[in-house]
């Protein structure tokens, strides 16, 4: 299968927070690139289509959109990559 991601995913696992209108889920942040990330979710059904994404570590807030769901994993694409708060791709700088 063709890797069609315009930049290397870098695997992780850490504790990270979905957020919106005032409510936030625990998720954990499975891998991440510059322009998006997989997270495992308790409940994709919970999942906004357009949330902050918080990493635990870090406090690095990123603007997301969903793109796709598989079980409890789901696929976010980053709006403005860079521009909140930095990266939160471990090692590099967007």
């Amino acid at each position: 299968m063709e890797d069609r991601r315009k930049h290397p995913r870098v695997e992780s696992d850490e504790p990270a927070y979905i957020s919106t209108s005032g409510l936030s889920i625990r998720c954990r942040l499975l891998n991440v690139s510059a322009d998006g990330a997989a997270l495992e979710v308790p409940d994709p059904s919970f999942v906004p289509s357009d949330f902050q994404l918080m990493t635990e570590r870090d406090r690095v807030v990123r603007r997301c959109r969903v793109i796709w769901i598989k079980k409890n994993r789901v696929g976010v694409s980053f709006d403005q990559p860079g521009v909140e708060g930095g990266s939160i791709v471990p090692g590099s700088k967007l």
